[in-house]
C-alpha cells in the first residue's frame, strides 16, 4: 500500500509541477508516506523514501516508519540544512506553507522548490483498502458512542459532562479526538437553542425536557477520521421538531442516493438542498452538504453548491444536511460513506437515523 501511495503522489507531482521529488512537512502527509506521525520531513523519490527526524523523534521514527531510511538531525537550522542536502539539484514539490521555512530552503540551495498541496490531496482523495478498513472501524466506534448517548442523556446532565463521558469511552475503544484550530472542543454537543449553531462550542448548559440535542462526533482511529451526527429528543419532541427532523432525514437519504461514482459533488449537495427548499426551509440550511474525510477532519472533495468535481470510487465523504431554527433548536444527520463503483455508497455508520427519544 505504501509503495502505491508513493508512486501515485510522485506521478501527480510530475504532472502538476514537473517535480521528481515530493517533500512532506505536514504531519498528515508525513504519516501518509511513511507511517510515522510526528515532527519530521519525508522526502520521496523514485529511488526510495527518506525520513528526516530530529533527535527527540529519531527512535520513534525508526520504530514506526515503513520502508524508510531514517536520517538523524537536529531541530531548527540543521533540520533544514539536512533537508536541502537531500533535494539539491532536484525540482521538489512540497506541502510546506510556512514562508520563512521555504525561504530558508531556497537560501541554502534548494532553490527549485515548488509549494503545491494539490498532488498530496489528489492522491489522498482515493482511499486504499487499508484506509477504508480503518475509517470503517472508526465509524463503528462512533456507533457505539451513540448507544452510550441513548443511555446517558438525562435531564440535568450538562453538555460538558456528556462530552467527558464520550471522550473517555472513545479512548478506551482506541479512538482519540482530533486537534484542529477552528474549535476549542473535540466534539459538538449542543442542547436546545445551542443546537441551532452548526459549530456550537460545548458549554455547561444542562439538558432540559423537550430539548433536541445535536451530537456530532469526529474522532480519529489509527490516524484516520470518522465523522457522524445524530440528533436526539429528550423526554418528548414537539410537532415542529418532528416535522423538521423528518425533513432532514429525508434530505439525508436523498443525498445518500445521489452519492454515486460519476455524480458531481454539487449534484449531491443539490439533492439535499432542493428537498429542504421544497419543504420551506431553504434559508435554514446554512452550510454545505459534506466534505472528504481521511487524515484531516475536512479535506477534498467538497460536497457543496455548484462544485463540479466528480465523485470517484473509494472516496470517503460525509453527507450531513441540517436545519437550524435560531434560538430554538437544530437538527443534523450525518454519516461517513465510501463511494463505490456501482450503485449506492457504503454507509459506514449503522446507528439508527430514526428520531430517538431519550430520558
Amino acid at each position: 500500500m505504501m509503495k502505491a501511495r508513493r508512486s501515485a503522489i510522485l506521478q501527480h507531482a510530475r504532472q502538476a509541477a514537473g517535480c521528481s521529488v515530493v517533500a512532506a512537512f505536514e504531519p498528515e502527509n508525513v504519516f501518509y508516506l511513511t507511517g510515522f506521525w510526528g515532527e519530521a520531513i519525508a522526502v520521496c523519490t523514485e529511488n526510495g523514501t527518506k525520513l528526516i527526524a530530529p533527535r527527540l523523534e529519531y527512535w520513534r521514527a525508526e520504530k514506526t516508519s515503513i520502508d524508510c531510511e531514517v536520517i538523524l538531525t537536529e531541530r531548527g537550522g540543521e533540520l533544514i540544512s539536512t533537508f536541502v542536502s537531500q533535494i539539491k539539484n532536484s525540482r521538489a514539490c512540497t506541502d510546506c506553507s510556512d514562508y520563512s521555512t521555504v525561504e530558508s530552503v531556497r537560501k541554502q540551495g534548494g532553490d527549485i522548490i515548488v509549494v503545491n498541496t494539490e498532488p498530496f490531496f489528489q492522491t489522498r482523495r482515493i482511499k486504499d483498502e487499508s484506509e477504508i478498513r480503518i475509517i470503517a472501524k472508526a465509524s463503528r466506534i462512533l456507533d457505539k458512542l451513540y448507544g452510550i448517548c441513548e443511555d446517558e442523556i438525562k435531564v440535568g446532565l450538562s453538555e460538558r459532562d456528556l462530552q467527558a463521558k464520550l471522550i473517555y469511552e472513545a479512548m478506551k475503544m482506541g479512538a482519540n479526538p482530533p486537534s484542529y484550530k477552528s474549535t476549542l472542543n473535540p466534539l459538538i454537543i449542543a442542547g436546545g437553542p445551542n443546537g441551532a449553531l452548526p459549530h456550537a462550542e460545548v458549554t455547561d448548559r444542562k439538558f432540559r425536557k423537550g430539548d433536541m440535542i445535536v451530537v456530532d462526533l469526529t474522532l480519529r482511529h489509527a490516524g484516520y477520521i470518522a465523522d457522524a451526527t445524530r440528533t436526539f429528543a429528550l423526554g418528548s419532541a414537539s410537532t415542529e421538531m418532528k416535522k423538521v427532523y423528518a425533513v432532514v432525514q429525508e434530505s439525508q437519504k436523498a443525498g445518500l442516493d445521489a452519492a454515486k461514482a460519476g455524480a458531481t459533488c454539487g449534484q449531491v449537495d443539490a439533492a439535499c438542498r432542493d428537498l429542504i427548499a421544497e419543504r420551506g426551509y431553504e434559508k435554514l440550511f446554512i452550510h454545505s452538504t459534506g466534505h472528504g474525510i481521511g487524515l484531516d477532519v475536512h479535506e477534498p472533495p467538497w460536497l457543496r453548491m455548484k462544485n463540479g468535481e466528480v465523485l470517484q470510487p473509494n472516496m470517503a465523504v460525509t453527507v450531513e444536511p441540517g436545519i437550524y431554527l435560531e434560538n430554538k433548536f437544530g437538527v443534523r444527520i450525518e454519516d461517513s460513506i465510501i463511494i463505490v463503483n456501482n450503485g449506492k455508497p457504503q454507509v459506514l455508520n449503522r446507528f439508527t437515523k430514526d428520531l430517538v427519544v431519550v430520558g
